[in-house]
């Protein structure tokens, strides 16, 4: 260990250190995320250091660094500096009083109304987020949306909403959402009605400024004109900016609040004295052009949830209920579990059930990804929003409200549309104190133009210009919008997401680690093969394997129990069961214990099968998955069960291949079998005999190298992998634990679909990009030139409303990828 590792610091400790790289630890660091956040951008300000992530839970803090700009020695002896100031300055009030959450946390999901630009989201999120009760609350502008986790209900985080001058909805169930919708679309219609009026209003207001009327009579009609749209259509503006004053807070409509109240009251000044310039063109036409902005905003982001409405749009509104042999129409958030539908021939059937009378076709194609109709007989489950055939169903209803597949995909949806990107964290904090930073900026330019002896009139003009010209919305909308179109390009393509972060990581992929079974493979593996020798009947055996596995969820266990059901073999109970993932099971049954699972299973368990290792290695060999049996700790039959790869698998691979993104297999099957998939798929690097900790250890392993890996697996043994993966993928067919670990679901078990996640990441990733740029880059050329006195008021605001629709004009072009 070098000297420099050895020493001792006062405020940290260095637990990991690499020449380019040191990890440490500091106390006061712990559950402090404002001296983390401090911290990192006090660091950041050094162009030797290159990178810095800090982890508040834990007070850890990783900074990548130039050793040959900033010798490791003199990072320490700085920091060991910064974390002593960080250090006399006390906690926050607000961090020392949050409550105890270790009883439990509720979260509460509301949709907001009346948020009009990105500062309004920040406004919420940090109120809600000083509260005591609340442990983490997250406002999504683009959709629109509020989560709250802590100990507020939903009733106090309603009040809390209004007493900011906001309202909020319920978005429990897909009715509401639909209500939602319908209200969206009222707020377009709206929107546009006020644009209208405001611009007739204005037009000759406009016309005579631009044209420097003269005339008493003409300066009346100005005055007339502009005062109703500067209180009438601006009045929402003047009332948020108050209302954000009352908590020392403030957004894009204060600029636009100060902006036109100064024009408007110098003009007004001005008039009353009959002398001096005359701003109410300028009042009137910045309201003109940010209501049009705000309209083509409107329009453009309902566009860009398309995905979601097109899901809402499924569940139908009513369910014809059958009670006392009567037809009875009801709303369908009135449906309750264990309720008898009547569902006819065309109709969507509305929540999930299961069938107890008729028999149809059902077309599942916007859940599963199938295009061919399914057939649905008695005892078969039915899926809310899908289209039934030419059959009439009478089916139970199973699940309602929030609890059904199509709510679960469309709460998933919102969910990775809700959610922040990392990068999307670092625009929050700059947009934080733009709007404060904006209004000094305007105060300054004020008053330099008046210590240069300008005119009064003209400082002013230029003071509102430059509350005109910045545009936080633009960076607000950078990322959730793109988020929106490409997460609801995603559903499209049968890719449900479950947090935007995985969105983000996916384009960084460089590993795919595949599970093989239901993964590569179809999942519909048969028996092929048996081979016993045991005294007991072929027959015999089966009955007592089938009987085993009937219990287990495993591809192979069902394999075995479809054989025996084609024999017309009757199956029994079993009296006791136990499964181990990736090695196999234990059962009595009919009196006898039984092992059935791999090899490693029978050796672990001290069963000799040496009398039917020969046979197994012939059906590895052919691709075949070989199930040892043992009844009463013998050795007793070896069945060879198939499993071909799915249609697409090798595609899959080659295009993943050309992506640059390398494949590696890991499963609990034999390297024999593997290695017989793994050459008909394109894949060269296998680990076999893999148990659920040997595929979590690789996943480390290969992150341990620098890889960002991916994982894709379907089974319970896969969930640990799953989880600890950069992405987890799992295949719609996989089982409830795989999929509630995994990052993103794969409909019908379409693993091509991982490399359209890959592209579709990219593509998302380039557009928020291209979206900060003109966003910052706008902001960084207009606010100094507007500041010069280059700019005027109304070409300010429409400049202003054009950048944010831009910003959501190339979010909109993912949605052709």
């Amino acid at each position: 260990m070098s000297d420099n590792a050895a020493a001792t610091y006062r405020h940290f400790d260095v637990r990991h250190q690499l020449q380019r790289r040191l990890r440490i630890v500091a106390p006061m660091l712990k559950k402090d995320d404002e001296r983390c956040y401090i911290l990192e951008i006090l660091l950041k300000k050094r162009a030797e250091i290159k990178r810095v992530r800090s982890t508040p839970a834990l007070g850890t803090v990783v900074i990548e660094f130039d050793p040959n700009r900033l010798p490791k020695a003199n990072l320490l002896l700085m920091l060991d500096a910064v974390l002593g100031n960080l250090a006399s300055k006390p906690r926050s009030s607000s961090q020392r009083q949050k409550a105890d959450f270790s009883t439990g946390v509720q979260e509460v999901d509301l949709a907001i109304e009346g948020m009009t630009c990105a500062s309004c989201a920040l406004l919420l999120e940090m109120v809600f987020n000083r509260d005591a009760k609340v442990k983490q609350a997250s406002v999504n502008f683009a959709t629109e949306t509020l989560t709250v986790a802590g100990q507020l209900n939903r009733d106090e985080v309603s009040a809390k909403v209004a007493s900011l001058g906001y309202t909020a909805y319920a978005m429990d169930t897909l009715a509401q959402r639909k209500t939602l919708i319908e209200k969206e679309q009222f707020r377009i219609r709206s929107a546009w009605r006020r644009f209208m009026w405001s611009a007739v209003l204005s037009t000759p207001v406009i016309v005579l400024g631009m044209g420097m009327a003269r005339s008493r009579p003409l300066h009346w009609l100005q005055f007339m004109l502009a005062t109703p749209v500067v209180f009438g259509s601006g009045k929402p503006f003047f009332d948020k900016a108050i209302r954000l004053a009352r908590y020392q807070a403030a957004n894009m409509d204060t600029l636009i609040a100060l902006g036109v109240g100064a024009a408007y009251a110098f003009s007004v000044s001005s008039f009353l004295r009959r002398r001096g310039h005359l701003y109410f063109e300028a009042a009137a036409a910045i309201i003109v052009f940010v209501l049009l902005g705000r309209y083509l905003e409107e329009r453009a982001k309902g566009k860009a949830g398309e995905a979601i409405r097109q899901l809402v749009d499924l569940q139908p509104q009513t369910a014809t209920l059958i009670r006392d042999d009567r037809e009875i129409v009801v709303d369908v958030d009135s449906v309750e579990v264990g309720d008898i539908l009547l569902v006819r021939p065309g109709e969507r059937i509305p929540t999930d059930g299961e069938v107890v009378h008729g028999i149809s076709t059902v077309d599942e194609s916007m859940v599963t990804g199938e295009s061919m109709p399914v057939v649905k007989d008695v005892g078969h489950k039915v899926i809310g929003g899908c289209v039934n055939g030419n059959g009439v169903l009478r089916i139970r209803a199973t699940a309602v409200g929030m609890d059904t597949v199509l709510a679960g995909i469309v709460h998933m949806v919102d969910q990775a549309q809700s959610a922040k990107l990392p990068i999307q964290k670092q625009v929050d904090r700059i947009s934080a104190v733009f709007v404060p930073s904006v209004m000094m900026v305007s105060g300054l330019t004020f008053a330099g133009w008046m210590a240069l002896g300008a005119p009064f009139g003209f400082a002013l003009g230029n003071a509102i210009t430059v509350l005109l010209i910045a545009c936080p919305c633009a960076l607000g909308l950078a990322t959730p919008a793109s988020i929106m179109v490409g997460t609801g390009q995603a559903a499209k393509k049968g890719i449900y997401i479950r947090n935007g972060e995985s969105l983000e990581v996916a384009a960084k992929l460089n590993v795919i680690v595949f599970d093989k079974t239901g993964t590569i493979t179809e999942g519909k593996p048969k028996v092929s093969d048996l081979l016993k020798v045991s005294r007991l009947g072929e027959d015999k055996l089966v009955m007592l394997a089938a009987s085993a596995e009937h219990n287990s969820e495993h591809f192979l266990g069902k394999a075995i129990v479809e054989y025996a059901r084609e024999q017309g073999i009757e199956l029994k109970e079993c009296s006791h069961f136990y499964s181990e993932p990736g090695r196999g099971i234990e059962a009595d049954v009919d009196g006898k214990s039984l092992l059935l699972g791999n090899l490693a299973w029978m050796r672990q368990r001290d069963i000799d099968v040496q009398n039917l290792e020969a046979a197994a290695g012939h059906f590895a060999e052919q691709g075949k998955t070989p199930v040892y049996m043992a009844v009463n700790h013998k050795e007793a039959a070896v069945f060879g069960i198939a499993d071909q790869p799915r249609a697409h698998a090798a595609e899959a691979i080659a295009r993943l291949h050309r992506l640059g993104v390398e494949t590696v297999m890991a499963t609990g099957d034999t390297e024999k079998t593997a290695r017989f998939i793994a050459r008909k798929v394109g894949i060269s690097d296998i680990a076999a005999n893999a148990k659920p900790e040997e595929k979590l250890a690789i996943i480390q392993r290969l992150q341990a190298e620098g890889k960002v890996v991916g994982m894709i697996g379907d089974g319970i043994n896969d969930a640990p992998a799953l989880a600890a993966a950069n992405v987890g993928f799992a295949v719609g067919s996989g089982t409830d634990i795989a999929i509630e670990s995994a990052d993103m679901t794969l409909t019908q078990g379409d693993i091509t679909k991982v490399t359209d996640a890959i592209e579709l990441s990219t593509d998302t990733i380039r557009i928020i990009k291209q979206n900060l740029f003109w966003a910052f880059g706008y902001n960084t050329i207009a606010i100094p030139v507007a500041a010069i006195g280059k700019l005027n008021p109304m070409i300010a605001s429409a400049a202003m409303a054009l950048s944010s629709l831009s910003v959501i004009l190339n979010s909109l072009r993912l949605s052709k990828k």
